[in-house]
């Protein structure tokens, strides 16, 4: 496992098409983190990737990124992992706001339980065509 620091998150690349990002406590994030996180992801990660978002530390979006945050179709599957019912709720808010392409995300309690998911969504996925 390789980590790297983004001056907002954590970004934990597990396998080559798995990242872990865990965002730095209270942030807001702008559209600006937004694109550093794509472009990171980009960079970083074999299409198509999944993401495990961990969201052990309370933070927020703007609204500009909220609109912006994972439209890359490089994006394969999402699991986030939420302790808070909160923080399930909020998650659920912004998945459900209207997008050119629907997530497919899952919300999880459980870290484990998220990664496994992950392993069977990127086990299933077609290659992404280039």
């Amino acid at each position: 496992m390789e980590t790297y620091e983004l001056p907002f998150a954590t970004i934990n690349v597990l396998r080559e098409d798995i990242a872990e990002v865990i965002v730095n406590e209270g942030i807001e994030m702008n559209v600006e983190m937004v694109q550093q996180y794509h472009d990171f992801l980009l960079s970083h990660l074999k299409s198509p990737f999944a993401l495990l978002v961990n969201k052990i530390h309370s933070y927020s979006y703007d609204f500009p990124a909220q609109e912006k945050l994972a439209t890359l179709s490089e994006i394969n599957a999402m699991a986030v992992v939420a302790y808070h019912r909160r923080t399930v709720i909020t998650t659920e808010m912004l998945a459900s706001y209207p997008r050119e392409r629907k997530w497919n995300l899952k919300i999880f309690q459980n870290r484990d339980e998220a990664l496994a998911w992950l392993l069977s969504e990127q086990s299933a996925k077609p290659e992404h065509a280039d």
